[in-house]
């Protein structure tokens, strides 16, 4: 992953951001969104009644934890003088291969506690972990014999992390995911990285390292961990493999997990016909929300809590839990996934602010849940802003620019409608479309409200408006209103 050092960014990143552009959308408008492709999967040839079945649980859960933990979080972020550094500490600090293995030797994780990693990701709603098997730095957090470089030969820890959450994901029956580096690896030697080789104790014949590191590690991380784990494996930051190398380690799923939920970063590469070589089953925004999500498929954006994925010590600019909840409805209300990270440190603890974080969204979730899970797309494709044009140094652009009122998403026989400006006058109107509205409600504790409102709703070809709405918010970041059909 990239870390994310500008607050400036972060603040572009941020919603609300006035102007900013949706990375990946096309530049049409947003109430017109394109047709759906065809069928992108891992497995060639799947039927969409085969895909819509392997791919239930993870639509339905919406919400996961994403986990950046690795021996990068000894120096915290910090390596002579410069605080700015994350997961990527070694490339941006260009720091030889014999001088990074010495963290591994201060890297004694006692106070991990698998049973603390799943609570804090129940304590949010969330229903599934996605954690860094290996990273970028080459180090792998599981027990291997492909390379010493691990946690259970290079650390005093030495013990396999992996193995002790999979045990405890099963018990509380969370789905758990992992994350490989299958291209960049800066000490076993994987192909040329971003920012080039910076130490011969790097050099390595690339079909060697896929042959004798990636899919042994891959083999391995498919066979020791039982039937169910992993759930999802996620490939990052294809550079220079080769669509030879990547079929090689993509044989490995197909004998091993056929069916395996991947994303689409093994290999960006495309066939003859111009179509991906391995399209996953997920594509994967990063810090970003795409204006209009993807119709008609899988996805998943992927964010930081501050302004890093790994644990830096000092990096205390963290999102809201308003930025957080708007987040996911405006994902889920787009069709996709929120992967929302948290970086461990060296001891093996969650950072209490991201614990908070997650426990306050919590809370939001407990009352309006349902409107998360298990939900569909928006049935009106309005609501989440529109394009505009602006000029700048004599071009003239158009960019998406979100509006921050309502959110939409579907069940069958509901649509829920999320708000967030909630109206002075009682009522609340949205477009026309084609379903009766035969009722509407709140998601919220009526003991909250005192006496229960008692809404009416009335319908024509102009829209559908829901009367007798309270004239406070039921929540003061996002209150739902439950539209029967």
């Amino acid at each position: 992953m990239r870390a994310v050092a500008l607050r400036a960014m972060a603040l572009l990143l941020a919603p609300g951001f006035p102007g900013i552009v949706a990375a990946g959308t096309a530049e049409t408008s947003a109430a017109s969104p394109t047709p759906a492709p065809p069928i992108l999967s891992s497995v060639p040839g799947e039927s969409k009644e085969a895909r819509d079945a392997r791919m239930a649980w993870w639509r339905d859960a919406k919400f996961g934890m994403f986990v950046h933990w690795g021996v990068y979080s000894v120096p915290g972020g910090s390596y002579k003088g410069r605080t700015g550094y994350g997961e990527w500490i070694m490339l941006h600090g260009r720091i030889p291969v014999a001088e990074y293995r010495e963290y591994a030797k201060q890297f004694n994780p006692v106070k991990f506690d698998p049973a603390s990693f799943v609570a804090a990701a129940r304590s949010a709603g969330m229903n599934y972990i996605v954690i860094t098997a290996k990273h970028h730095d080459g180090f792998a957090m599981f027990d291997t014999k492909a390379s010493d470089w691990n946690i259970v030969q290079a650390t005093p820890y030495a013990k396999d992390p992996l193995k002790a959450l999979t045990e405890e994901c099963r018990k509380q029956g969370m789905k758990l995911g992992f994350y490989y580096s299958q291209d960049q690896d800066w000490v076993n030697g994987g192909s040329a990285q971003r920012g080039g080789h910076w130490d011969k104790a790097q050099d390595r014949d690339t079909d060697e390292y896929v042959d004798k590191v990636v899919v042994p590690q891959v083999t391995e991380l498919l066979s020791n961990y039982g039937k169910d784990t992993p759930a999802v494996i996620w490939w990052d930051s294809p550079t220079l493999l080769t669509r030879n190398q990547s079929t090689r380690i993509d044989a490995v799923i197909r004998k091993l997990h056929p069916g395996l939920i991947q994303n689409d970063r093994l290999y960006w590469g495309r066939d003859e016909k111009g179509k991906p070589c391995f399209p996953g089953d997920t594509k994967t925004p990063e810090q970003t929300i795409p204006a209009q999500g993807f119709p008609g498929r899988d996805w998943e954006t992927c964010m930081t809590l501050n302004d890093h994925w790994g644990y830096n010590a000092v990096d205390n600019h963290w999102k809201s839990t308003e930025i957080i909840i708007r987040n996911l409805c405006d994902i889920a209300s787009k069709g996709g996934n929120y992967l929302l990270n948290v970086g461990p440190d060296s001891q093996g603890e969650i950072p209490p602010e991201s614990l908070k974080r997650l426990s306050d969204v919590g809370k939001w979730m407990k009352v309006n849940g349902a409107a998360i899970y298990g939900s569909g797309a928006t049935p009106f494709g309005n609501e989440a802003g529109s394009y505009v044009t602006v000029e700048k140094d004599g071009k003239s652009r158009k960019v998406f620019k979100p509006d921050w009122e309502w959110r939409a998403t579907t069940k069958p026989g509901h649509v829920y409608l999320i708000i967030f400006k909630w109206p002075t006058d009682g009522k609340f109107s949205v477009p026309a479309f084609s379903r009766t509205v035969t009722g509407a409600s709140l998601l919220t504790d009526p003991h909250a409200l005192g006496e229960v409102p008692k809404l009416t709703v009335s319908q024509d070809d102009k829209g559908v408006t829901v009367s007798g709405l309270p004239a406070q918010a039921p929540d003061p970041i996002a209150s739902v209103i439950d539209l029967k059909l």
